[in-house]
């Protein structure tokens, strides 16, 4: 069939080249359309409902709020982990579903099972889905600069809550824009109770008056002289002085009692739960754009700059927009960097075609059909849907050396027809034919070979699936287009193309050197077969030497260009201590040089997708060009400057890259390489065998840092009402609540309406009445009877601990520890880590451990490559039976793949990386190539064979193990071009991956390894030990052939 093709082909060879031409400007446009980020999107299919509930303590939202949600979301189809966050005034529910569910459809079935439980929460819990955005989906952030001095950070945050965000959320792509820090301006009520008291007004009823006096009303319409006028009663609070005059009755002279008469109306700052600051300056304001799920990030991020640009000139003066954090930045330099290293591999391939060949014309034959296959991928993709990033086009930049081996045989072969057969205008194409049609089936079998031995690559699921599948798509594109084209394409070109003077093998000085050296040695070792196979054996034992001193990880470190700094403190901190630390790390942090700008957070924006406690610092740091960073200096090196720079008691240091690490706290909530998660029932016992963890965990060797949080470390001020007290007064529980709630918390009855602008109404007691608990004590409540009693009459007010905020992950309590490791491979940590732990510590009833981060994905993925990998070599096996139909001869291609190991192995372990999912891919990449040059070795020494005995049949000749081992001889001497060629443009061409630098050169480099290290190795075992044993097997037949064979 594909000797038919390829006949087909050369007759039609209009059509053939139409075709080519119509991909490549298919092509053309994909590349042009198709759409750029820095890095597959990893993160989990995910639906959020934060419901807030304000002024409530963490225990009281776990309680009435958190708890509920997640147990009704348990059931929720699809569903793999519901995670509970209960903070302060706020409750995040993470529900992440299996990779193949659609994210409307889960966010529908989320909002259905949502409506079930939401009539039992309480009346003031209001829950809402977060955006439909992705983990990764923070891709700009700014900060809003006023150096002038003439605005203040309430100036600034309503900047951005009532003009940029909005603006900002026309942007196509844009899911959210979100504001972190600065202060909403409140009107603050402050009551004074001993007032409210002489003129005998309960606190609920200035309440009611506030609410009653901030309404508008529009009463139909009125006709008057033909004209139609609309009526509307004005109402809206828009200033302070509208809260004053709200009118609360009239007393027994019939003078109004005003709310000014019975409260003090200030304007000041809402409660905050989150702080901006920018570069150790000072407090900003800050915004942060999430992308909608499944967008253009590259396209996002312009059409958000462009915004802005136009935004402006809306400003006010002396108000500047500073980028913090831009992701298109890294989006470029990864594609860049690639896009650099496809050209760099284009030529390499190139020369390599033309020093074999020494015949240009040949080569060309090579460089146009190479783009054709690789432009044919880049349809699929864009038909497909796949971004161009670091993984799809790293799929194309490992394939592109294996897609021109089709090729290159197949020109080598036109060559020796040429030295036997000079061409002429009449026997061109004839030549063409034979020589295609030759080696065709072969070579079209081979690539297919590697086409199909990437597929298990497929099988990996969640993050590394979602990591690799991009680049398996994309290998495997590139190299069935290569295949076809090896039949179609190639033989069309050939038969164009070469013409003239085609250099002899013989007398080409790279070929001549390469015989020199080869002969020789071969026929050493055809002269003793059997020592050389010892020999093999050897190399292989020897080979796997270093196998249990190479470490393991999940995903090597991608060096993403700019940091994150993310140190935890300790629990229960203020949060005008957290603004003090925030500003002192920012501050050191821009005296580096390297800098920048640094752009820090504590606590949480206002967008669901950001659960951060006050306890949680988030730093971007914007790194300059490296081209300007101080000679030698990498980034790790910079990671140890910012280390040892900031050493401040209670902050545990963690430096990490910011889209791994929000997709590892949305996946797996661990924001560090190592985390233990503590399950349990009660958190004292949680926090207490966290603390025991941490202890033990210090002492093991590779520990950068250990923190275990503090879940019991909150401080609550507790008011524990005695019912028996209560109902001497005729109080309820309720009635004091209330009071408590309103008085000491405060509460938003109302809202200003000030053009566009909305501002917060609250109502509370002054600051003297709330300021400690003695102070709380002495609140005053006024009976049903008009009595003035304090609060200690009917509670007791006192100091106690509790949890901060509460954590819980499939309605189960949990406590986390979080680790850094230095210096040492996770594997190899986790395994000395989980033996100290479990030594030492013996687990109450009730209470589990589980080890999770990184390590948990990489348990995963070891368990799918243990079968993965097997999978594979099946797949391989079926395929060269179908091509030989001979069990042997597949026996002895497959003696190739672990002698290529061996050459990996040791590459790895001289370049010092550990195993992981990106070496394991590599792995499997490499089992296709190195099969594929055993099978053109297999193939010609199988011509040779055929050709002998033919001979000798015709002479009536008995065969020799003389005529054998010249046959050998000959084939694998006449084939070592081939061989060499194939080897070398997959080797050389890999060389600018595996030792390049540059944005996602830490993966690609892993993937390359093994390829490099196992294709050098599998040249040496395919030129010399399979010819070796082929001498052997061949050796044997040839004794029991018959007289009459």
């Amino acid at each position: 069939m594909i000797t038919a093709i390829i006949k087909w082909s050369i007759n039609n060879r209009f059509f053939v080249l139409l075709v080519a031409l119509l991909i490549v400007g298919g092509g053309l446009i994909a590349v042009k359309h198709t759409p750029v980020d820095a890095l597959p999107d990893l993160s989990d299919v995910q639906v959020i409902i934060k419901t807030s509930y304000p002024g409530q303590a963490p225990q009281v939202v776990e309680d009435q709020v958190t708890y509920p949600l997640t147990t009704a979301m348990l059931s929720v189809p699809g569903a793999k982990t519901v995670r509970g966050f209960s903070f302060f005034g706020d409750s995040f529910v993470y529900i992440i579903f299996d990779d193949d569910t659609d994210l409307y459809w889960a966010r529908s079935r989320v909002l259905e099972y949502l409506s079930q439980v939401a009539p039992n929460l309480p009346e003031n819990a209001k829950p809402q889905l977060g955006p439909d955005a992705t983990g990764v989906g923070w891709v700009y952030l700014y900060a809003l600069v006023d150096k002038t001095g003439l605005h203040d950070i309430s100036q600034l945050r309503s900047l951005q809550d009532w003009f940029l965000k909005f603006e900002l959320q026309t942007v196509s792509g844009v899911s959210e824009v979100s504001a972190i820090g600065g202060m909403v301006k409140q009107y603050q009520v402050r009551v004074d109770p001993d007032k409210l008291r002489a003129y005998g007004i309960p606190l609920s009823h200035v309440q009611a008056a506030i609410k009653r006096g901030n309404q508008e009303i529009g009463a139909s319409v009125i006709e008057m002289a033909e004209a139609e006028y609309m009526v509307r009663a004005t109402g809206y609070i828009e200033n302070k002085r509208d809260i004053e005059l709200i009118p609360l009755g009239v007393n027994d002279k019939g003078t109004p009692l005003l709310i000014k008469d019975i409260a003090d109306v200030q304007i000041g700052p809402q409660m905050r739960r989150g702080i901006a600051e920018l570069n150790g300056e000072g407090e900003t304001v800050g915004g942060i754009v999430v992308m909608r799920f499944g967008e253009n990030a590259q396209t996002t991020i312009d059409g958000v700059k462009a915004k802005l640009e136009e935004l402006k000139k809306g400003l006010p003066d002396g108000v500047e927009i500073v980028t913090v954090y831009d992701r298109s930045a890294l989006i470029e330099r990864a594609v860049e960097n690639l896009a650099y290293k496809l050209l760099q591999e284009f030529a390499v391939v190139a020369l390599v075609c033309i020093a074999f060949l020494f015949h240009i014309r040949s080569s060309l034959v090579v460089i146009i059909s190479l783009p054709v296959g690789i432009l044919a991928a880049f349809i699929v993709m864009y038909f497909q849907g796949i971004n161009a990033n670091i993984m799809s086009l790293g799929g194309i930049a490992i394939a592109i050396g294996a897609m021109v081996d089709g090729a290159i045989v197949m020109i080598e072969n036109m060559h020796k027809h040429m030295e036997k057969t000079p061409l002429t205008n009449e026997n061109r194409w004839r030549v063409v034919t034979e020589a295609a049609t030759e080696v065709g089936p072969a070579i079209f079998f081979s690539l297919l070979i590697i086409t199909v031995s990437f597929l298990p690559v497929f099988t990996l699921e969640a993050q590394e699936g979602r990591m690799f599948s991009p680049l398996a798509y994309t290998k495997t594109y590139a190299m069935a287009a290569a295949a076809i084209l090896a039949i179609t394409l190639a033989p069309v070109l050939m038969g164009y193309f070469i013409r003239g003077k085609v250099l002899a093998e013989n007398k080409n000085p790279v070929n001549k050197s390469l015989s020199f050296l080869y002969i020789p040695t071969l026929r050493k070792v055809l002269q003793f077969p059997r020592i050389t196979l010892l020999a093999a054996l050897v190399v292989l034992v020897v080979g796997f030497w270093p196998v249990n001193k190479i470490g393991s990880e999940f995903i090597p470190p991608l060096n993403e260009g700019d940091l994150m700094y993310m140190p935890t403190t300790y629990a229960g901190i203020s949060i005008g201590k957290a603004r003090e630390l925030l500003q002192q790390t920012n501050k050191l942090i821009k005296t580096v040089p390297e800098v920048e700008t640094v752009f820090g957070k504590v606590g949480r924006a206002d967008s669901a997708t950001d659960p951060a406690p006050l306890t949680m610092i988030e730093t971007f740091i914007q790194l300059k060009p490296q081209s300007q960073w101080r000679e030698g200096l990498s980034s790790d090196d910079l990671i140890k400057e910012f280390d040892s720079l900031i050493d401040i008691p209670g902050l545990t240091n963690a430096w990490v890259m910011p889209i791994k690490t929000r997709i590892d706290m949305l996946a797996t909530g661990i924001k560090t390489p190592v985390g233990i998660k503590i399950g349990g029932p009660d958190l004292k016992e949680i926090q207490g065998i966290g603390q025991q963890i941490e202890t033990i965990l210090a002492t093991v060797e590779g520990t950068a840092s250990v923190y275990s949080e503090r879940v019991a470390g909150g401080r609550y001020v507790k008011v524990d009402i005695q019912r028996e007290k209560a109902a001497r007064y005729g109080l309820n529980i309720a009635d004091i609540q209330s009071v408590v709630a309103s008085a000491i918390g405060g509460m938003n009855v109302t809202q200003s309406v000030e053009g566009l602008e909305r501002y917060p109404v609250n109502v509370r007691y002054p600051q003297s009445y709330r300021s400690s608990p003695e102070a709380l004590s002495l609140l005053p409540i006024i009976t049903p009877q008009g009595k003035r009693i304090a609060l200690a009459d009917v509670a007791n007010v006192y100091i106690e601990d509790g949890p901060p905020g509460i954590k819980s992950e499939n309605a189960r309590l949990n406590g986390w520890v979080f680790v850094d490791i230095d210096g040492v491979d996770i594997g190899s940590y986790v395994v000395a880590a989980q033996k100290a732990v479990n030594e030492q510590i013996a687990l109450p009833a009730g209470y589990s451990i589980k080890w999770s981060g990184q390590y948990e994905y990489m348990l995963r993925a070891k368990a799918k490559l243990a079968y993965v990998v097997p999978l594979t070599l099946a797949i391989i096996i079926v395929l060269l039976y179908l091509n030989f139909r001979n069990a042997i001869e597949v026996a002895i291609i497959l003696g190739t793949v672990p002698l290529a190991m061996v050459g990996s192995i040791w590459l790895m372990y001289l370049q010092g990386f550990n195993f992981s999912v990106a070496v394991g891919v590599g792995f499997i990449a490499l089992v296709g190539v190195a099969v594929e040059i055993g099978v053109i070795m297999l193939v010609y020494l199988n011509q040779e064979y055929k050709e002998m005995l033919e001979k000798c049949r015709n002479n009536n000749t008995r065969p020799s193990l003389d005529n054998l081992t010249n046959v050998v001889l000959n084939a694998a001497a006449l084939r070592v071009r081939p061989v060499m060629m194939t080897a070398l443009t997959i080797i050389i061409g890999l060389l600018p991956i595996l030792y390049g630098s540059g944005t996602g050169s830490e993966v690609m480099s892993r993937i390359a390894a093994p390829m490099v290290g196992g294709m050098v190795s599998a040249v040496l075992l395919t030129l010399l030990v399979l010819p070796a044993i082929y001498l052997l097997w061949k050796k044997s037949q040839i004794q029991q052939l018959d007289d009459n064979f």
